[in-house]
This record gives C-alpha cells, sequence and structure tokens, in this order.
C-alpha cells in the first residue's frame, strides 16, 4: 500500500553476501537509513615511542599539539567543537547518518564541482544535474558530506556492470564467454515499437546491428540498480574519486524481487572498511531497513483487495477453458501418446533418418485427421564412445480410441513400426534396420531401446552392390516385422529369410489414457465386469495380458509337438486311455 513497503524472504551466507527479498508494495515506498563512522584516526601507524619527561618531550604543530597527547579520545566532531562556527569542514566529518529513498540522488562533492561548470555537461541528464546542484546551493548546500547515491541512468552504474566479476578471485581472468556478454545488460532496454507487418516478416534477421544484439540476446527480466556510496577521502582529499566506496548495491526486478548486498546490518553488527595506503583509516557502517510499517487496518484492506481481484481472474479464466471436462464416451479408452524418437545407434553408414508409422489392430480408431506417420531430418551421426549416435529429438503425437464390442475378448494395443535408412553425400539410398514396439498399456513416462535388423541377400554381390551403387533387399510390407494383421493363415514360414543384427533406436514415450471407467472406483472395488474396466487397473491389466498371450504361445507350442508326434503312438495312448483298468 502508499507509504509502505514489506519485504519478505532473505539469506544471507556471510558478511557481505547478497539478501534476496520480495516485496508487493511499490518499490517506491522503499528507505534506508545508512550510519557511517570512523573508528580509527588518520595517520600513519607508527610504533609508540615512551613518553619523555621534562622540557625535552616534543609536541606537535599547530592545532595537532592538542591532541597528540589523548591518545584514547576517540576523533569525532561534537557539538562543542562546533561552537562558534557556522558549519564545520566536510572533510572533518567523523560520524553521518542519511535516510535516502529509492532511486534519490545524493550529490558528491566530486559531482557538485563536476556539473557545476557548464563545459562539462553534455548530456541532458548533466543538465538537470546542473539546475539541481545551482538550486542547492542557492538553498545553503548539500546537506549530506560523505554519504551519496549513483542511481540508475547515471554513468558509474553502467561501468559498474560493464566490470562485473563472475567470480569471487582478486586475480580473476575474463573469459572469452564473459568479455562477450559484458555488452548484455540487464536492464531496461529502451526498444522501439515494431509493426506487426514488419515482424512477421522478418523472422530471421540476416545483419542484425549491436543495439539489436543487446536487447535479443538475452532474456531475462529488466533490473534496476541503485548504489550508496562512501566518500572515505582523508583530511583535505573529500571528493577524489579514488576514495569512493560501495557501502550498498540494491537491484529491483519487475517481479519485485530486490537484491541488498549487503544485508542490512540487523544483529549482525556493522560492516567494516579498511582503506590501504600509509594512512590506515578504519570505518563501520550500518544499514538499516526505515520504510514506513503498514498499519494492521491497511493490510487487512489490502488482503481484501487482492482476494477480490484473484478470485475475479479465477472466474475469467474458468469462462475460458468452460465447466465441461472433455470426456470420451461411455465404453471408450482415449490413448494420448507424446513420443520422441530420441537417437539412433550403432549403424553402419552415417546420415541416417527415420520412417515410422503406427498400426491400430480391430476396435481402434483415430481423428480422420490425425497423422499416423511420419519421417524424421537427416541427422548426421557422432562417436560415443564405440557406436555412432545420431540424435534426432523428433516429437510426434498419436490420438487413439479404443472401443469395446466384445467383453469376451482381449484387446489387441497398437503397434509402431519403424525402418531406418540412410543417404550419403551420392545420393546411395541403403536400408539399415527394421524394428517395432507396441506401445505401452500402462501411462505414465517410459524411455524404451528397440534392436532393428536388415535383410540380407545371398552371396557377395549384394553387399558389393549395397556397398559400390546403393541399395538393398527391403520389405514390401512392414507389418512383416511382426505377424501381419492381414495373415489369417496358421503358419507364417520365414524359412529361407536371412537377416542379421544391426543398431537400435531409442524411443520416448509420454502415455496418457482417459475413459468414464477409472471415474467408478465404487464400482472397480466392487467388481470388474468388463476388459475395459480391467484397463482401470493399468498393472493388472498389462500382467493379465502378459499371461494370456504366454498361455496363447505355450498353447501352440503343445499342439504344434503334439502334430509332430508318430501317428501310432498317439493311437497307442489314447487307446490305453480308454482300456478300463483289470479287476
Amino acid at each position: 500500500m502508499a507509504g509502505s513497503a514489506r519485504l519478505g524472504g532473505s539469506a544471507v551466507c556471510r558478511s557481505r553476501d547478497p539478501a534476496v527479498y520480495r516485496s508487493r508494495d511499490p518499490v517506491r515506498n522503499l528507505r534506508l537509513r545508512v550510519r557511517i563512522q570512523r573508528v580509527a584516526p588518520a595517520g600513519p601507524l607508527l610504533p609508540r615511542a615512551p613518553p619523555l619527561a621534562g622540557p625535552e618531550r616534543p609536541g606537535r604543530a599547530d592545532s595537532e599539539g592538542a591532541g597528540a597527547g589523548a591518545g584514547a579520545v576517540p576523533l569525532r566532531v561534537t557539538a562543542a567543537s562546533l561552537a562558534g562556527a557556522q558549519r564545520a569542514p566536510e572533510d572533518s566529518v567523523e560520524e553521518e547518518e542519511v535516510e535516502v529513498g529509492w532511486q534519490e540522488k545524493l550529490f558528491s562533492q566530486f559531482e557538485v564541482d563536476l556539473y557545476l561548470n557548464k563545459s562539462a555537461c553534455q548530456t541532458p541528464l548533466d543538465w538537470q544535474y546542473h539546475e539541481e546542484i545551482q538550486k542547492l546551493e542557492k538553498a545553503g548546500g548539500r546537506k549530506n558530506c560523505r554519504i551519496f547515491t549513483y542511481t540508475d541512468h547515471d554513468r558509474f552504474t553502467n561501468l559498474e556492470e560493464l566490470c562485473q566479476k563472475v567470480t569471487d578471485m582478486d586475480d580473476e581472468v575474463p573469459s572469452h564467454l564473459v568479455e562477450r556478454m559484458a555488452n548484455v545488460r540487464r536492464r531496461r532496454q529502451e526498444r522501439k515499437p515494431v509493426e506487426a507487418s514488419s515482424l512477421k516478416s522478418k523472422i530471421i534477421t540476416w545483419e542484425p546491428s549491436e543495439e539489436f544484439i543487446k536487447n535479443n540476446h538475452v532474456i531475462n527480466t529488466p533490473v534496476q540498480t541503485m548504489y550508496i556510496m562512501g566518500d572515505l577521502g582523508p583530511y583535505g582529499k573529500l571528493g577524489h574519486r579514488e576514495y569512493e566506496n560501495v557501502l550498498c548495491t540494491i537491484k529491483v526486478d519487475g517481479n519485485g524481487v530486490i537484491t541488498v548486498k549487503p544485508d542490512f546490518s540487523g544483529t549482525k553488527g556493522a560492516y567494516r572498511i579498511e582503506l590501504d595506503g600509509e594512512k590506515r583509516e578504519v570505518w563501520e557502517y550500518t544499514i538499516e531497513n526505515a520504510s514506513a510499517q503498514v498499519q494492521p487496518e491497511e493490510e487487512e484492506r489490502e488482503q481484501r483487495v487482492f482476494r477480490d481481484l484473484y478470485g475475479r481472474h479465477r472466474d475469467y479464466l474458468n469462462g475460458l477453458v468452460g465447466s465441461d471436462f472433455e470426456m470420451p464416451l461411455p465404453g471408450t479408452l482415449r490413448l494420448f501418446i507424446n513420443g520422441e524418437i530420441v537417437s539412433a545407434q550403432g549403424y553402419e553408414y552415417d546420415n541416417l533418418y527415420v520412417h515410422f508409422f503406427v498400426e491400430l489392430p480391430n476396435q481402434w480408431s483415430s481423428s480422420p485427421f490425425q497423422q499416423l506417420s511420419g519421417v524424421t531430418q537427416t541427422c548426421a551421426t557422432k562417436t560415443v564412445g564405440w557406436d555412432k549416435v545420431a540424435y534426432f529429438c523428433y516429437p510426434f503425437t498419436v490420438e487413439m480410441f479404443y472401443t469395446q464390442e466384445d467383453e469376451d475378448s482381449l484387446p489387441q494395443w497398437p503397434v509402431l513400426y519403424f525402418e531406418v535408412l540412410s543417404l550419403d553425400f551420392w545420393q546411395r539410398y541403403r536400408v539399415e534396420g527394421y524394428g517395432s514396439l507396441v506401445l505401452p498399456a500402462c501411462p505414465g513416462v517410459h524411455m524404451l531401446t528397440f534392436p532393428t535388423w536388415r535383410p540380407v541377400g545371398l552371396g557377395p554381390v549384394a553387399e558389393m552392390r549395397r556397398f559400390f551403387i546403393g541399395g538393398s533387399p527391403e520389405l514390401e510390407d512392414l507389418t512383416y516385422i511382426r505377424t501381419p494383421s492381414t495373415f489369417k493363415g496358421k503358419r507364417l514360414s520365414r524359412f529361407g529369410f536371412r537377416t542379421e543384427t544391426t543398431g537400435s533406436v531409442t524411443f520416448r514415450l509420454d502415455c496418457l489414457q482417459q475413459s468414464k471407467a477409472f471415474l467408478e472406483s465404487s464400482a472397480l472395488r466392487q467388481r470388474m465386469q468388463s476388459v475395459l474396466d480391467r484397463l482401470g487397473g493399468f498393472s493388472q491389466q498389462s500382467s493379465v495380458y502378459n499371461v494370456l498371450e504366454a498361455f496363447q504361445r505355450a498353447r501352440r507350442r503343445m499342439q504344434e509337438a503334439r502334430e509332430s508326434l508318430p501317428q501310432d503312438l498317439i493311437n497307442t495312448s489314447a487307446s490305453a486311455a480308454l482300456q478300463p483298468p483289470e479287476p
């Protein structure tokens, strides 16, 4: 609400690590209180000599002699020392406390001296600062002394973001990626509006400009930055850039995420800054959240507003989606598969592609606009370990419906047939392998790898033709990989059909099943009346299907074994079984 900023959620690992907060209040309500104090006297740290007695004890010249003997008295500007003077020199301030708001500009002595000179003003922002500083001088000068700020539009912010380090090493060497990404600023870019017609016509920009690359190289949230600085220069050197130190960095993005580095002092105590050089000065500073706290009545009113807003948004989304959830017809199972042909490995030649199609058994159907076949792109192979692998990552989607007609029959599951082919630079076409897979009967994610084989001709002529001019024995009907659905006989003979094992293909299948039978949980607990109801128990249906299929195979083998036995042996055993036992 207006006039308050509430922060929530911080994580601090070390004393100067950044803390991340999230706030739904306007960021303009954020205010910070910074207090800085010198805790060690200026001057070189010399070894203390023993005191001398009498007139031989030397003193310090001018006004410094008064404090030479009082080593335990801290250097601090007090009200008594300022009595009789209108204003103390700025560089003599030992303690200062400033409360600053978000993107509030506080000028430093360097900026005052710079922007008072009209010849140094070049940009509109420089002239704006020139006018503000003139107003400050007419009003008696700036109120702050050592603490000042750099806002999001200042040059310091641009240079600081350009020179950011990736690691915390002092001798960090920027990599090639860091150098290329240095020009990409995570800030609000000034983008010109683009007409819809030109946007649709320019899908690819063949000659991008530098500004176009900066604006479109990365997709991230715009961030505004503010720096709270401290001028820690010694006596007589206030306003020199080399003595400027970053006390706090605040970054705010468009999602309400506020990053404060370092975190608010709180109970952790003050932060310390030790200056290098001959004068080993030590400064301490604290950072506090000075934002106005929201009143309980305002917070309750805000919660009511948010609840009303979220309720309206929910009703709006419900109106777009509708209350009627699409369900299949009674007695129908919907099978939806999001598939991906991931890779193919272990093949002889390069430049592979896969042709596939889905065969629907009886009682299965699909939409007239549903595409049940496809061809992947041609993919070059790369060596991974001992194999040559071609990564297709080709997605496909299949939606099928099963309608129950006979409760006594077990449903046959759809089969995906595929063939792997190669096409080289000389347009030589070769069949690398055939394979098939039964679509999983259980919903979920399945990563499956299936081996393939290819026909082999008689003699070396076929292989020589395959090597030199391409071409190889092919299947006219891909369903011959398994038992074709059109086959009506008792036995399918493949005698004399020569093949050899080739590589394998990896699939990733996300299977979803939908049926009204799944909703009838009470009926499923009491009785499983039909085959479609058994589909509600995914693991049970799969196990029953496997058991029945194995039983049918065993029954066929027993029948074949019985027919292969001699006829007299079968008659003898049958007659022995019919003779009654002797008394």
